[in-house]
């Protein structure tokens, strides 16, 4: 063989080895932005606790894997209207007994959950399943599982459990609106939201801080009606 196909051989060697290290670069960066999407803040946060991004990947591609062969499906909308009653009464009952609300919302999310075909047996579990879909969410969850631990020891604030009662609604609402097919790829909120709780979480996935266990008053006493038609009478006359 002659130099100069030697030098023609290299050449092309060099060429498919540099071909094929951009196509890798470009899968895992494209691989990456994917991951990114649907997991949101807890991308980061799964590269932050491994220390090594691609390690925080595998774990990720892993969570997609096992998401994959649960049969996640949607609830009826007979059974998302009682679980928004179930909630609207929790939160009733919150002013009297916040402690027993925060731990009566924590099982109502759990069974919402099981409904959906989540796993429950383990949190961390369920933290991992949960994450697939409900990424943007799932610190809530978080949170609001750390303080009802901290209620049952009877070591929570009123103000801390109102909080945990923020966070779960968060995770709540996602849950009973979100369609739950294996093809989700991010938790945000879907457009059918008939029969979620009114007090929702606003689109950046910040629940609103609604007032606990108040109820809506409208004046309806005779007096005022009678007001109404009196302001109509003279409305009447003046024309």
């Amino acid at each position: 063989m002659s130099a100069d196909t030697l030098v023609w051989v290299a050449a092309v060697v060099v060429a498919v080895v540099a071909i094929v290290a951009v196509g890798y670069a470009v899968l895992r960066q494209r691989r990456r932005h994917r991951l990114r999407d649907r997991f949101g803040p807890e991308y980061d946060r799964t590269v932050r606790e491994r220390e090594n991004r691609r390690e925080a990947e595998q774990e990720l591609l892993a969570r997609e894997q096992r998401f994959d062969s649960l049969d996640i499906r949607p609830l009826s909308p007979e059974a998302r209207q009682a679980y928004a009653k179930k909630w609207t009464e929790v939160q009733e009952r919150f002013v009297d007994a916040p402690g027993f609300s925060v731990t009566e919302a924590d099982q109502l999310v759990t069974s919402v959950m099981a409904d959906r075909g989540y796993p429950t047996e383990d949190f961390e579990q369920r933290i991992a399943d949960l994450s697939v879909a409900h990424g943007r969410t799932l610190d809530h969850y978080r949170k609001a599982h750390e303080i009802s631990g901290r209620a049952v020891r009877q070591a929570a604030s009123t103000e801390e459990l109102r909080q945990a009662m923020v966070h779960y609604r968060a995770l709540f609402e996602e849950l009973l609106e979100a369609p739950g097919s294996r093809g989700a790829n991010d938790g945000s909120p879907r457009n059918d939201s008939r029969n979620a709780p009114r007090s929702g979480s606003p689109r950046n996935g910040s629940p609103r801080e609604g007032s606990l266990g108040e109820r809506p008053s409208r004046d309806h006493s005779p007096r005022h009606a009678e007001a109404g038609s009196g302001q109509a009478r003279e409305d009447t006359r003046t024309d």
